[in-house]
């Protein structure tokens, strides 16, 4: 299989899977405030959502690095599925916050069967095929496709949430269902050979996982600070995400669910026009971290301003130059790590690094769920989390020190772009330092 090709199932596979995701996003806070929960119940849900994940990252990433990325992909889109009727079934019954959490375990479930295993098939698949360009500029053109499956998703999933909130949701199951078959026809592990796993013999992958993921996770200062600067924003972002839907529709002073739908998808706009300046950033020849240096700090800001300002467009478009920011630093953190970690435990090392971020979260929902519903507003919520998001800022700069080759980024072409001259050590490909680190058992 050609590296064109990989790159076009990569990208098929991933804006049919944001599609269907997104068809929920600009309503799911709304569908459980409709339920009966209130914002801090919301969050506990979120939160149990968060911990789950954290749960079962390191359990599935034992299944991606055995049975193979292909299989884990399938059980998550079957997993996701039953989890998302789960949520209809809760709403429609009145199951409370109780039966919302049960049903949010399921969901952490199948997403942590996702987490890692299609970006490690990718990776591993370019790799196998001889790829040798930038994966910065993958993961960015992965961005703004996904960009636009979300912006039609979410005007959908708002306008289908204005005639009932549960059709989004059912429409979700469909569309994982459909994916499944897609998946299954054109997804096929290249460049790793999947191997037996038996039940007797899971406690002891685990345990070799878990040291694994010690030895080239939190033992490597380069990844072990990445991965700290991902708990410290994971604890904010995931609550700032959701908690806008509610917040906005309060300054707008309508409740218009459809206002939610055309919001997310100016978010998805906006994410899309930051992941089309990375390849700007990479011609430019920067260095990753200062990147993720200024996004942060906008991010950072902007959080803060949405939550001082009581006006609902000035809300809007700071939270939309945050999202922007958002667009430019996710894609350039994802090929630092995957340029500082080894094929045979790359699921496994991204499974871990979601996890770290899903256990700051579950601290950032619950806190700021709580400070949002009994103590202050959600506003305050933006404030407190983008002031704590500035704690990120000394962590990447310690990490901007140890001048590690991974930090370089690459022109579009995979060219010099006249980093040599600026004395920044040059990454070709896409694994090369990964390659330079011992594997297990060595």
């Amino acid at each position: 299989m050609t590296s064109e090709r990989v790159i076009r199932n990569y990208l098929t596979i991933a804006a049919l899977y944001t599609l269907s995701a997104s068809l929920i996003w600009g309503v799911n806070t709304l569908f459980l405030l409709d339920a009966g929960l209130n914002i801090f119940g919301v969050f506990i849900a979120n939160s149990v959502f968060t911990g789950a994940m954290a749960l079962f990252e390191i359990p599935t990433g034992v299944l991606a690095d055995t049975r193979g990325r292909r299989a884990s992909f399938l059980l998550s889109l079957v997993v996701l599925a039953i989890g998302t009727l789960g949520y209809v079934a809760a709403g429609e019954w009145g199951g409370g916050l109780l039966w919302f959490s049960l049903t949010s375990i399921i969901l952490g479930l199948g997403y942590t069967f996702y987490s890692g295993a299609v970006e490690a098939w990718l990776v591993d698949a370019l790799n196998a095929s001889g790829y040798s360009g930038n994966l910065d500029r993958i993961f960015a053109r992965a961005g703004i496709v996904t960009g636009g499956a979300m912006l039609v998703g979410t005007v959908g999933g708002g306008f289908l949430g204005n005639l009932d909130l549960a059709i989004p949701f059912l429409a979700r199951a469909v569309l994982l269902l459909i994916l499944f078959v897609l998946a299954y026809f054109t997804m096929h592990d290249i460049g790793y050979e999947p191997r037996a796993l038996e039940w007797s013999r899971i406690p002891a992958e685990m345990s070799k996982i878990a040291r694994v993921s010690l030895r080239f996770g939190w033992k490597e200062p380069q990844l072990r600070l990445l991965m700290l600067n991902g708990a410290v924003t994971g604890s904010f972002f995931f609550w700032a995400f959701y908690a806008w839907q509610p917040y906005f529709l309060e300054l707008l002073g309508e409740d218009a669910v459809w206002v939610a739908g055309v919001v997310a998808a100016l978010i998805a706009i906006s994410t899309m026009a930051g992941n089309a300046f990375v390849e700007w950033f990479s011609g430019l020849c920067g260095r990753r971290t200062t990147v993720l240096l200024w996004a942060t700090f906008i991010i950072s800001v902007a959080m803060v301003l949405v939550g001082v300002t009581g006006n609902f467009w000035v809300a809007v478009v700071v939270f939309l130059i945050a999202m922007a920011a958002s667009g430019v630093y996710t894609p350039v953190r994802q090929a630092y790590i995957h340029q500082l970690i080894p094929s045979e435990e790359r699921a496994t090392m991204i499974s871990f690094d979601s996890m770290v971020a899903s256990a700051g979260s579950i601290f950032g929902q619950s806190g700021l769920g709580y400070l949002a519903q009994q103590v202050q507003s959600i506003g305050t919520g933006y404030i407190t989390g983008g002031l704590y998001t500035l704690v990120a800022l000394p962590i990447l700069y310690a990490l901007r020190r140890m001048d590690d080759p991974a930090d370089a980024m690459i022109g579009p072409a995979g060219a010099d772009s006249g980093c040599a001259a600026q004395g920044i050590p040059q990454v070709s490909g896409v694994d090369t330092v990964a390659k330079q680190l011992p594997v297990a058992g060595d």
